[in-house]
């Protein structure tokens, strides 16, 4: 008796051991398919790396055209012999990561979508494609609005010599430039998730509209300390991200309102 108990335990052990390799043979599987993404969009970028960075200049351009109003040409230097060459690098890898975003979207999707129940997929499949429509977003959203508006007040502060005076003027490092887009980029693609979020969290059950109507302040104070530290250190970005982000979780809660679970009256009624 206690040789038939050993053997059906160790059948069973086996069993739940099969799906399991089967799994991990399964993410790495998908995980290989990722790294071959990222390698093709990488070389991609970088070979196209000095178009794209020419194109993140545009905002930079056009404030410096606005502020200083043609009387000195827009710069940027680099202070070390391969300070450009590890940009590029450094573009291309970036770019890379944006190109991948809806295909790692997918494979997430794909990896767990078999443990899913339908109706649970059907739920999903809305987000899945609302992040990547909200990180592009809150990419154009930095590349049309904070980016002009941030260079602008950094230009406003240089001062034009005339005759005898000192001239101060902003030399940009190419390094330093491309630092504060990427900072803008991740940080205000990664805050448009906040709906998406809340929503999932709100189908889920875990909150509700109601309970996010009365944590607003707690909100507030979280929401400005989170700007206050993923942006660069200037209070204008923060401002503006910390604006944005009380904008979107008043949407998240409308959002919230239209996915959440809701008492089943029956239930109610039986209960009375």
């Amino acid at each position: 008796m206690s040789n038939k108990i050993e053997t059906d335990t160790e059948d069973e052990v086996e069993a739940s051991r099969a799906p399991l390799l089967e799994h991990l043979a399964e993410l790495r599987t998908r995980l290989i398919r990722l790294v071959i993404v990222l390698a093709i969009g990488f070389i991609a970028c970088f070979i196209f790396a000095e178009p794209i960075y020419n194109f993140l200049l545009v905002p930079f351009e056009d404030a410096a055209a606005r502020v200083r109003e043609g009387d000195l040409a827009l710069e940027l230097i680099f202070t070390a012999p391969l300070e450009f060459f590890f940009v590029k690098v450094k573009l291309a890898f970036f770019g890379a990561l944006i190109l991948a975003f809806p295909w790692v979207a997918y494979e997430v999707y794909a990896f767990v979508a078999p443990g899913l129940y339908k109706n649970e997929k059907g739920a999903f499949a809305p987000f899945l494609l609302g992040a990547p429509a909200l990180f592009v977003s809150g990419m154009a959203f930095v590349y049309y609005f904070v980016l002009p508006f941030v260079m602008r007040f950094a230009l406003s502060q240089e001062q034009m010599g005339d005759g005898n005076g000192v001239s101060i003027q902003l030399l940009t490092r190419v390094s330093d430039y491309l630092n504060l887009v990427t900072t803008l980029i991740l940080a205000f693609g990664l805050s448009f998730q906040l709906p998406v979020l809340l929503m999932l969290l709100g189908a889920a059950g875990i909150v509700n509209s109601k309970q996010l109507v009365n944590f607003w302040k707690f909100a507030l104070v979280g929401i400005f300390a989170f700007a206050a530290f993923v942006t660069p250190p200037d209070p204008i970005s923060q401002l503006i991200l910390g604006s944005v982000l009380m904008a979107l979780y008043g949407m998240s809660i409308i959002g919230v309102r239209m996915v959440e679970r809701r008492p089943d009256p029956d239930s109610e009624d039986a209960a009375a």
